[in-house]
């Protein structure tokens, strides 16, 4: 190296020739960055919402619902279909596995937001798919209940056996609302088991069972299981059983709903719901009541939207409690499973932690004896015909072949308890009731809605404040209360016309025989049986 001398400060030092001696900028000296990395294409580097897109694509499929909502489903993992947005949506998986993928850098609330609408685009360019809720059904009609574990596991039923799957064969979705389900095992018989936990007589117990069973068959309705009786008969506890055994739950009770979008949120997010302690029914909740079991859909706008909707579509799988249900509409009167239950000796009444204990011990046992029964009713079910068809033929049928392979009465049982529940609810209602004593002193009454109003007198001489206030209001009101009137034997003809120039409308109302008790006889009531179990003598299908 070539080297000189100068005076530094007093002091002689080399001279790197190699180095600059004049005066030199700072930037010039600076130690200058590498250059960035080149994109593919030569241009900058792409986006945070193009990488979030590019990773979602590479791991997830995307479809859209049949109620129009779009959900993301993994590639390499159950076949569980998750929401774009929201808390436990895809959106927060893709902002967590951004950060981890590019050394902690953050996605940017905005770069989100495009990338879930560019999903969302990719999720609509195909045909919409069905999306199950803990429980569904393929092409060929097997019946898968989701687990609600996971790893994503499922139980398929048909007519050949039940299984327990690692994948499910239909695509679910998954809500807060849900909680994971012990897997069914074929251990003793688990329908006693469940029976020695509850304060039930065999004939209630039965059809209990029966509408247990029918609560997994999606296609159909289910009638309203109701569980009534006084104080201190473990109603709601139950209840609380009852449903989580279908659909469990974090939240397996629910308070009344306030309105009827409180209430259609609870209803999508949730197979199986139970209202408890329900003392009174408006009208708008019976009314919605009804459509559930049917089936209903809600229509709403959209959130920041204008004209935009969203649909919320369900048929559900519905329980409440009550001590007294009061005056129930006749539509839902029609749609009930009124089971009475027995008040609990003290010396048989056990802690809440006992019971809790005992039904999770039980529950595997249970759910197995449960698939089990219903494997045999599917490969019975098409061979089912009834000679008259109730109002709940879909369910009527189940519990016919219920009863044929169980060899129970449940179909009868549960048809005179339906005939039961209509004339309570006859009851509780001061107007019904007053148009049934005219009609029954008359033997058959004609006239117009309006002289209907006049003629029909209230205990008391009082109107209450829900009596019609006029003739179009009681003519409604008839209509409504055709189907409890048809149960104590009271027919409804509103088709007829004066024959005066006015025309008017007529209500022919007329007294017949009640209709005949089809209904056997229940057996003496007993409690909590030890011997004879009630699937004893069955023979459950192969499972493997």
């Amino acid at each position: 190296m070539n080297t000189s001398t100068q005076h530094v400060n007093g002091q002689t030092r080399p001279i790197d020739s190699t180095r600059p001696t004049g005066p030199t900028d700072r930037a010039a000296v600076t130690k200058p960055r590498p250059p960035k990395a080149p994109t593919e294409d030569g241009g900058k580097k792409p986006s945070a919402a193009v990488r979030l897109v590019a990773m979602a694509r590479e791991q997830y499929t995307f479809v859209m619902s049949t109620d129009g909502r779009p959900y993301a489903v993994a590639i390499d993992g159950p076949n569980l279909a998750l929401p774009l947005r929201g808390r436990t949506g895809l959106r927060q998986r893709l902002a967590r596995l951004y950060a981890d993928t590019f050394e902690g850098d953050v996605a940017s609330q905005s770069a989100l937001a495009d990338a879930l609408t560019v999903l969302e685009g990719i999720a609509d360019s195909d045909d919409p798919v069905p999306v199950h809720l803990r429980v569904g059904h393929d092409d060929a009609g097997t019946l898968v209940v989701d687990l609600g574990t996971a790893d994503g596991r499922a139980v398929t039923l048909s007519a050949g056996g039940w299984h327990v799957v690692d994948r499910s064969p239909v695509l679910f979705r998954r809500s807060g609302a849900m909680a994971p389900m012990p897997t069914p095992i074929l251990v003793g018989d688990g329908l006693s088991k469940l029976h020695a936990l509850l304060n039930m007589d065999e004939s209630t117990f039965r059809q209990l069972v029966a509408w247990l069973v029918a609560a997994w068959i999606p296609k159909i309705p289910h009638p309203v299981l109701t569980f009534k009786g006084e104080q201190g008969t473990g109603k709601s506890k139950t209840a609380q059983m009852v449903v989580n055994l279908i659909d469990p739950s974090p939240a397996s009770k629910r308070s009344q709903p306030r309105d009827i979008k409180a209430w259609s949120a609870q209803a999508f997010n949730s197979w199986a719901l139970c209202l408890d302690n329900i003392s009174t029914i408006p009208p708008w909740l019976s009314d919605t009541l009804c459509k559930a079991v049917t089936g209903d859909g809600i229509v709403d706008r959209a959130l920041y939207t204008d004209d935009d909707v969203v649909v919320l579509s369900f048929r559900r799988v519905l329980a409440m409690t009550t001590i007294d249900a009061g005056a129930l509409a006749g539509d839902l009167a029609e749609r009930l499973l009124m089971l009475d239950l027995q008040l609990i000796d003290e010396e048989r009444r056990r802690t809440e932690e006992e019971l809790d204990d005992a039904f999770e011990a039980v529950r595997p046992s249970v759910l197995g004896s449960l698939c089990d029964l219903l494997a045999t009713v599917l490969a019975v079910l098409p061979s089912i015909h009834l000679a008259t068809m109730p109002r709940m033929a879909d369910f009527a049928r189940v519990l016919a072949a219920v009863d044929q392979v169980m060899e129970w009465n449940t179909l009868d049982d549960y048809l005179a308890a339906s005939a039961n529940v209509a004339g309570d609810a006859l009851e509780g209602d001061q107007f019904g009731s007053a148009v049934a004593a005219l009609v029954e002193q008359a033997g058959t009454w004609t006239g117009t809605a309006a002289q209907l109003l006049e003629q029909a007198q209230p205990p008391g001489g009082v109107r209450p404040q829900n009596w019609p206030k006029d003739a179009t209001r009681a003519g409604g009101k008839v209509k409504r209360l055709a189907p409890l009137l048809r149960s104590i034997g009271i027919t409804v003809d509103d088709t007829q016309r004066s024959r005066d120039r006015h025309r008017s409308k007529l209500l022919i109302l007329t007294r017949t025989d009640p209709p005949g008790e089809s209904a056997s006889a229940p057996p003496e009531p007993t409690l909590w049986p030890d011997v004879t179990p009630p699937g004893s003598g069955h023979l459950p299908p192969d499972q493997y």
